[in-house]
């Protein structure tokens, strides 16, 4: 068996809306003058665009798209980034799960929910987190870490509820054999963001994949590459996380890119390589090397 997977992160889809006074209320004031004088600057459409032609280039089997894909989560921009989602794939072919930018505020966080459903729902027509959708022997399970903040706060959270239903669904596609990946936006390992922006329960979710195991985690949110692991019982599992898919060259943070992984075989006896695909000065779009990942189990 040979799969291929792209994942992709922080769009921050803009540029934002004009929006009305009413929807200015609470924390979307200080994210709407974050993206007047910072953000709109570091994100641009074109590189994202750029990014995206050279993805579909590539063919992937299955598109992870691990949220932010918003700014502050208004309804005209949730709109606009519908919209950018669609030009993917499918929703069969795409999934999605949520930012903290996409749960700016509650009244987001459910438009949200409802707006991105076709892409969150899993294969028996469920909705809700977690969700999982079997491709080609890979299970694809997606985790919601988005939760609304005060502002200054960026930092996610899991709960319990969705913790346990994690680990049955562990067990679960490991009993049928099947590579498994966990795909979420914050930074899910001990240490993975600075303070008031990591995941809160990051030490529970290393406790479920210690004991339950997982060939690969990827997340988004940090807006640089990352590659962690987390020791369990059956070896250790890598946690790969992803730059900003609109973020220009020069920048704050590292260019635009997005990861290919390719998986070979199945269930624990996996093999994952990851491939980096990374916006150069010039406008181009190039590989960044490959690396293969060290497994759970080996």
């Amino acid at each position: 068996m040979s799969f291929l997977l792209a994942h992709l992160s922080d769009a921050h889809i803009g540029p934002i809306p004009r929006p009305n006074l009413a929807e200015l209320l609470g924390k979307r004031v200080t994210g709407y003058v974050n993206w007047l004088y910072k953000r709109a600057g570091q994100h641009d459409m074109g590189v994202l665009a750029t990014l995206v032609s050279d993805m579909q280039a590539q063919r992937p089997d299955h598109v992870l798209m691990t949220g932010d894909i918003v700014n502050i989560g208004l309804p005209a921009e949730i709109a606009l980034a519908k919209d950018w989602l669609a030009t993917l794939g499918g929703s069969e072919a795409v999934s999605f799960t949520p930012g903290n930018h996409d749960a700016y505020v509650a009244d987001a966080t459910k438009l949200v929910h409802e707006v991105f459903e076709p892409w969150t729902v899993s294969e028996t027509g469920a909705a809700g987190f977690p969700f999982l959708r079997r491709r080609a022997g890979v299970a694809l399970i997606g985790l919601d870490s988005g939760v609304p903040t005060a502002p200054f706060v960026a930092s996610g959270r899991l709960g319990e509820t969705q913790l346990a239903a994690l680990g049955r669904l562990l067990d679960q596609t490991k009993a049928e054999g099947l590579a498994r990946v966990v795909f979420l936006h914050h930074p899910p390992h001990v240490g993975g963001a600075r303070v008031l922006r990591g995941l809160d329960d990051a030490a529970a979710f290393e406790a479920v994949i210690a004991r339950h195991g997982a060939e690969l985690v990827v997340h988004g949110h940090n807006h640089k590459p990352s590659v962690a692991y987390i020791d369990g019982r059956q070896g250790q599992t890598p946690v790969v996380g992803v730059a900003s898919a609109s973020a220009r060259p020069g920048g704050h943070y590292p260019a635009a890119e997005y990861n290919l992984y390719a998986i070979e075989g199945a269930g624990e006896g996996a093999r994952v390589t990851l491939r980096r695909r990374v916006l150069n000065e010039a406008g181009e779009v190039v590989e960044a090397g490959a690396e293969e990942l060290g497994q759970a189990g080996k």
